[in-house]
């Protein structure tokens, strides 16, 4: 028996009509008590009967966070926003288990998403920050990416002299010219900004 007066009230709501909606609010009671898996075992037990219960599954998918399951919060998560897409709390909810699985791209998007509804939130306004400067570091240009992607799908060849890919005598292939200079000035960029961020970190 729980100590906690609100608890034991849903509690004996619930046992008496098992059908009966306060399964949501006792769930999340259970949630913010730290009562964890009794908040998963009822929310479970009520969506089975109110399947479009979007509360009790945000409720469930961050009781699930809170256990370090995140492949399943993300998966009840994902679900309430394919019929609510502008439930703040299940776009935070999945925010937060794309970035503790370290999909950081993904949870910027999310972050953004809710920061486009919960507009001047201080906290989303500081994730969101926070995540585009890691992101922006930990990722090379797209032009990087796309030459590194493009000389993987080619067959092995003897490499040229860097000097004659970057400066082709041919007039003819003076457009691949700028192409590359564009490429080793974006990769110098992108260094460059890594080595100020890791001297900043360690003033």
């Amino acid at each position: 028996m729980s100590d906690n007066p609100r608890i034991e009230s849903l509690r004996r709501r619930v046992q008496q009509d098992p059908s009966s909606i306060a399964f949501a609010q006792l769930a999340e009671e259970y949630r913010r008590a730290g009562q964890l898996q009794e908040a998963v075992d009822t929310s479970r037990a009520g969506l089975e009967i109110h399947p479009a219960y979007h509360s009790a599954r945000v409720t469930l998918g961050r009781a699930l966070l809170e256990l370090n399951q995140f492949e399943d919060a993300q998966r009840e998560l994902e679900q309430v926003l394919k019929s609510a897409p502008e439930n703040l709390a299940a776009i935070k909810g999945l925010a937060e288990a794309h970035h503790k699985q370290g999909s950081l791209v993904a949870a910027l998007e999310q972050y953004r998403a809710a920061l486009a509804i919960a507009r001047h939130d201080p906290d989303l306004e500081h994730a969101v920050k926070d995540l585009a400067h890691r992101v922006e570091l930990e990722s090379p240009p797209a032009e990087i990416r796309a030459t590194v992607e493009l000389s993987d799908s080619r067959p092995e060849v003897s490499s040229p002299p860097l000097a004659a890919v970057l400066w082709p005598v041919d007039d003819a292939v003076q457009p691949g010219k700028a192409r590359a200079l564009a490429t080793v000035a974006a990769l110098e960029q992108w260094l460059h900004a890594v080595h100020v961020a890791r001297a900043q970190r360690c003033a």
